[in-house]
C-alpha cells in the first residue's frame, strides 16, 4: 500500500466493556460521559436459528453481534457485503475445551464432537455470517495477534482498492479459560464492525485516507481517557479505540495503528458536515 487508498466509512458497530453498543459508546468516547466499566454483554445473533444459537460460542456471537450492528448503522444489505473477519485468538473457550477433551485417557471422554471440531477452525466466525445471511461475496480471515486490528484493516483497505463494492470488517476477542488465560490473559470480550466504501460516497460518517509507514511502537495513537486507553493496551480489538475515538469527536484527525511488527497503518480523517 505504497499509495495513499482513499476510503468512506458507512456504518459501525461496537461491543465492548463498559461500552454496549455504538449508540451508547459516543458520549464516552466523545468525553462528553466519563468511562464506567462493565462487563461486556454480548446480544445473542438474532441471524441464526436457535439451535445455532445454542451451539456457538462467545467467538462466533460477538462477531456476528457486532457485523449485523455495522450493517445496520450503514444502512446496508449483508449479503451483498465481502468481509474481513481478524481476531488475535479465535475462540478461545472452544480450543480449551478441546485441549481438556484430548488430554483425556483414550476412550469415549476423548472423542471430540463435530461441533467442537466445525467451530476450532479460526474462520468459523466468518462461515457462520456468510451463511446467516446467504451471502456468497469474499471473504478473508485475518490473525495478527496483538496487531490484528490494524492487520484486518489492511486487508479490507487492500480489497477496496481493487474494487467497486463495499466491505465489511470485524474485529473480535474473547478471553481464555484457565490456565490458557495465565498465559494469553484478556480481560473481556470486545468487537469493532466497519462497512468501509471505495472512494467518496454521499452522506458517509467519514473518509478515510489511509497508508503504510514504518512502524514507531511509541508514536502509536493512545486514547484520550486513561481508563479507555487501559482498554486500548489489554484487548488486541480496543486497538481500534483511538480510531473510533477520532470518528465520535467528528474532527479531522490523523491516528496511527500498528498493523504489524513492523508497519503502521495511517488513517486521516475528514468529515463533511
Amino acid at each position: 500500500m505504497s499509495a495513499a487508498i482513499e476510503t468512506s466509512l458507512l456504518g459501525v458497530g461496537l461491543v465492548a466493556p463498559g461500552l454496549p453498543s455504538w449508540t451508547e459508546a459516543l458520549p464516552v468516547l466523545r468525553g462528553e460521559a466519563p468511562y464506567a466499566r462493565a462487563a461486556s454483554v454480548v446480544p445473542p445473533p438474532q441471524r441464526l436459528p436457535a439451535a445455532e444459537r445454542r451451539r456457538a460460542g462467545a467467538a462466533v456471537k460477538i462477531a456476528l453481534s457486532v457485523a449485523d450492528a455495522a450493517c445496520n448503522d450503514a444502512q446496508r444489505d449483508p449479503a451483498t457485503l465481502a468481509t474481513v473477519f481478524t481476531s488475535s485468538s479465535g475462540d478461545g473457550a472452544n480450543c480449551h475445551a478441546l485441549c481438556e477433551t484430548l488430554a483425556h485417557p483414550p476412550g469415549p471422554d476423548r472423542l471430540v464432537s463435530p461441533t467442537r471440531f466445525t467451530n476450532s477452525v479460526h474462520n468459523a466466525a466468518a462461515g457462520y455470517w456468510h451463511i446467516a445471511v446467504g451471502s456468497r461475496a469474499a471473504s478473508t480471515s485475518v490473525c495478527a495477534h496483538d496487531d490484528s486490528f490494524g492487520a484486518g484493516l489492511v486487508a479490507a483497505l487492500s480489497q477496496l482498492a481493487g474494487g467497486a463494492a463495499p466491505v465489511l470488517l470485524v474485529a473480535s476477542d474473547t478471553p481464555y479459560p484457565e490456565p490458557l488465560n495465565a498465559t494469553r490473559p484478556l480481560p473481556d470480550t470486545m468487537g469493532v464492525g466497519l462497512v468501509l466504501a471505495p472512494g467518496a460516497v454521499a452522506g458517509a460518517t467519514a473518509r478515510l485516507r489511509t497508508r503504510l509507514l514504518p512502524l514507531d511502537p511509541a508514536g502509536m495513537t493512545r486514547c484520550h481517557a486513561a481508563a479507555l486507553e487501559d482498554l486500548r493496551e489489554r484487548i488486541p480489538a480496543a486497538r481500534a479505540l483511538p480510531l473510533l475515538e477520532a470518528i465520535a469527536r467528528r474532527q479531522p484527525a490523523r491516528v496511527l495503528l500498528p498493523a504489524s511488527a513492523h508497519l503502521a497503518l495511517e488513517v486521516a480523517l475528514e468529515f463533511v458536515p
